[in-house]
C-alpha cells in the first residue's frame, strides 16, 4: 500500500458515528458511500486540500482501513472521486437532454448548458476538482481521446449535429460549438468562484447558444 501527502496509516481507531454494515456483496455500496462522503467533505473544505482519508472514514461513520480496502492512498480516492462526480454530471446531462420533445433539439442543446451550469453552480469546489487539471491538460495540448472531458464535450457535439441534420445552420462546425458553450460555462464559473457572485445574470449562455445558429 503507498501512502500519498497527507494520508494517515490505516487504523481500527473506534469511529463515534457508527453506520450500518453493509452485508456480505454490498462492498459496491460502500465503495459509493464512501465517495459520497468525500463529496460532501469537499463541499465543506470548499477544495480538496484539506480532504483526508482519515477525515472521510469520519463523514462515513467507518475505520480508514475500510477505506483502504477501496482506495489505495489519498490520490486514489481524489481519483475515484472525479470519477463518481463526472458521472453525476453526465447523469444531470442527460436527463436534462431526454426531458424535451426529441424534436426540440435547440431547446436540448439549451438544456445541456443549462445542467452544466447548474451543476457548476451547485458543486464549485467539485467543479473545480472536475475540471481544474483536466481543463489545464486539454490547453497544453494534452486532451485525452477518451475520458469524462471527452464525453462532456461528445455530448454538446452530438446535440449539435441532431440540429445540423434538423435543419438549424450553424456558423461553426459541431466541435467548435461544442468548445465555445464549455469554454463560457467553465469560465463563467471560474469567475463567479473567485468574485461570489449569488445571483449571477444567465441570459448570455443562452445568448451565445443564439449566436452560434445562422
Amino acid at each position: 500500500m503507498t501512502l500519498g501527502q497527507n494520508d494517515e496509516m490505516p487504523d481500527d481507531e473506534t469511529i463515534t458515528e457508527q453506520r450500518v454494515r453493509n452485508r456480505w456483496g454490498e462492498g459496491d455500496r460502500l465503495r459509493v458511500e464512501i465517495l459520497e462522503g468525500a463529496g460532501r467533505l469537499l463541499s465543506e473544505l470548499g477544495g480538496e486540500d484539506g480532504l483526508t482519508i482519515r477525515g472521510v472514514a469520519r463523514a462515513v461513520g467507518i475505520a480508514p482501513a475500510s477505506i483502504y480496502q477501496h482506495f489505495a492512498d489519498r490520490a486514489a480516492l481524489i481519483d475515484g472521486l472525479v470519477e463518481y462526480e463526472f458521472s453525476q454530471l453526465m447523469k444531470a446531462i442527460t436527463a436534462a437532454d431526454e426531458s424535451l420533445d426529441p424534436t426540440d433539439v435547440v431547446g436540448r442543446v439549451r438544456a445541456q448548458v443549462h445542467a452544466h451550469r447548474d451543476f457548476a453552480d451547485a458543486k464549485p469546489g467539485h467543479y473545480r476538482l472536475l475540471f481544474g487539471k483536466a481543463t489545464r491538460r486539454a490547453i497544453r495540448g494534452e486532451r485525452p481521446v477518451n475520458g469524462p472531458l471527452f464525453e462532456v464535450f461528445t455530448s454538446f457535439i452530438a446535440a449539435f449535429d441532431r440540429c445540423a441534420e434538423a435543419g438549424f445552420a450553424l456558423r461553426v462546425p459541431s466541435q467548435r460549438a461544442a468548445s465555445l458553450v464549455f469554454v463560457s460555462v467553465y469560465g463563467r464559473a471560474a469567475l463567479l468562484d473567485g468574485v461570489r457572485i449569488e445571483r449571477p445574470d444567465e441570459d448570455f449562455l443562452d445568448d451565445l447558444v443564439s449566436l452560434i445558429f445562422v
